[in-house]
């Protein structure tokens, strides 16, 4: 099974652990604070309607989420703020495009 992109899917998905030692240990350690996992969803843009699982050994889901999808054109980048509901369950809301002025033309 490939690597997936993104490292909050379990070790089953991801088909295998390749997490660094030290988040290896704080897990088996339980020194993390969160002590239960996150479902994430995800509104607008690219991962709109994907809904993911934050597993507890991760900590807190990240404030804001970086989507960056590359191909033959230029970069596309998404960025998603998480809006906390409850205990353990969020939603990240695609943030909307800033807006940069246009360039003076001298013709």
């Amino acid at each position: 099974m490939p690597l997936r992109a993104y490292p909050c899917w379990s070790v089953h998905q991801r088909g295998g652990s390749t997490l660094p030692d030290d988040i290896e240990a704080e897990a088996q350690t339980g020194t993390d604070s969160t002590t239960e996992d996150a479902v994430l969803l995800f509104i607008g843009g690219p991962l709109d309607g994907r809904v993911e699982v934050r597993a507890a050994r991760h900590g807190d889901p990240l404030p804001t989420v970086t989507h960056v999808h590359l191909h033959d054109g230029p970069k596309v980048v998404h960025r998603y703020d998480l809006e906390p509901l409850i205990d353990g369950v969020g939603i990240y809301n695609l943030r909307p495009p800033a807006r940069k002025p246009a360039p003076d033309r001298a013709d």
